[in-house]
């Protein structure tokens, strides 16, 4: 079936001035032809989003689709099963907030990813880590100070804390033999861990280097929860692609970052939801979390900045899974807040994230050969980037060319 969409105003994902009037030829799941003012070709239906801005479908980088906002003790209730259950409602209320793909930064196993592509179930379209690698007593490390170890069992999801060169190596290549799209490691301590501090450096160069010669080996990428300054160093010059909230960002790491261009995925939105949680209820979070959340705030928002002013190439990511699954577009308001403009917040969440979570060949922008990954919006995010908050403005949500949602009017243009 072809289908055109009339738009009104088009921002295409590319950072371009927007055009008015454009119209969007689709074939099957794939966008054939972006005119400004163009002819619809006979036959297509015709959706009508001319009083709309159209985008493409956004892309949060860092998400945990298997984790939703509870308290250790109601964690421990959870049976695995039903954790599956919910990693696939999330990935829905993902999708209908106008997400069209996610980067999932560990916990949510290959299934979870097959069940969506084979449409068993609607979701975003998912580049998975399956698990993150952690040193003993590091961020991923789940043994409490009583010795007691609360990760569940999880026989899709192999362990992942492991120590010495010969450890993370067989530990990443089972993570990739598990499904891994890329591998994501711990490189510094963190807020949600009870053993560390976000300050805390995690594993050697030697370490790092190993993880990164062997997902480059098997065509991944690596993706470092990165919040200490030398942790963020370690990782830069280690060779990996992305920093993941990069807290305490430096000069000298920032020229690193530029020089080699790594990514930026800051998760502005992640210590803002844990302090929210800690307190609308006070046992959802744990103290050690709410005291590193405060902590962290200001000089998250400093270093996020400085990278702005410095022009780090930055992705759009959330970390939801530490807040609830649905207002991802939150984070783009607090990018804006922080020196973006608002079209630099919306390139972060459709062509830049896309190439960070190397998708770029398939989404991202609005363009001949993309698949038809497409919001319509009843608003200008330019003028309001908080706009795309607000669920019931999202009049068009389309993946692969399938209309997930939409409230608009549709006609039947007769063949010639």
């Amino acid at each position: 079936m072809t289908i055109a969409i009339h738009c009104g105003q088009l921002i295409d994902g590319s950072g371009a001035e927007p055009l008015r009037n454009a119209i969007i030829v689709i074939d099957g799941e794939t966008i054939v032809a972006v005119s400004p003012g163009g002819e619809i070709p006979r036959g297509a239906e015709v959706i009508d989003a001319s009083g709309l801005t159209v985008m493409p479908g956004m892309i949060d980088c860092h998400v945990h689709l298997m984790s939703t906002p509870r308290s250790l003790q109601d964690r421990l209730q959870i049976p695995h099963s039903l954790a599956i259950a919910e990693a696939l409602t999330n990935a829905r209320t993902t999708l209908d907030a106008g997400f069209t793909s996610v980067r999932d930064a560990g916990g949510t196993p290959r299934g979870v990813k097959m069940a969506i592509d084979r449409g068993l179930f609607p979701g975003p379209r998912m580049r998975i880590a399956v698990a993150a690698l952690s040193q003993t007593g590091g961020h991923g490390d789940s043994t409490m100070p009583s010795g007691v170890n609360v990760r569940a069992h999880d026989p899709e999801r192999p362990l992942s804390v492991a120590d010495g060169v010969e450890g993370v190596r067989r530990a990443t290549r089972e993570i990739l033999r598990a499904g891994a799209d890329q591998v994501k490691v711990m490189t510094s301590g963190g807020v949600m861990s009870p053993n560390d501090e976000p300050g805390a450096t995690g594993f050697t160069h030697d370490e790092i280097a190993a993880i990164v010669y062997e997902a480059h080996a098997a065509g991944k990428t690596v993706m470092s929860h990165a919040q200490a300054t030398q942790g963020i160093k370690n990782a830069v010059l280690g060779g990996i692609e992305s920093i993941e909230h990069g807290i305490y960002l430096d000069d000298e790491v920032i020229d690193a970052m530029i020089r080699r261009g790594t990514y930026l995925v800051a998760t502005l939105i992640a210590p803002v939801w844990v302090i929210r949680r800690a307190e609308s209820d006070p046992a959802a979070v744990p103290p050690y979390a709410l005291r590193k959340s405060r902590e962290v705030k200001d000089a998250h928002f400093a270093s996020f900045k400085e990278a702005v002013r410095r022009g780090v190439r930055i992705a759009m990511g959330t970390d939801m899974g530490v807040g609830p699954h649905g207002p991802n577009a939150e984070e783009l308001a607090l990018m804006v807040e922080a020196g973006m403009t608002p079209m630099q917040a919306i390139v972060a969440a459709t062509s830049t994230a896309a190439e960070c979570a190397r998708l770029a060949g398939i989404t991202g922008t609005i363009a001949p050969g993309k698949r038809a990954d497409i919001l319509a919006v009843d608003g200008d995010p330019i003028a309001n980037i908080a706009v795309l908050q607000e669920r019931e403005k999202l009049a068009l949500i389309m993946k692969d060319g399938r209309c997930h949602r939409s409230t608009l009017e549709t006609r039947a243009l007769a063949p010639a």
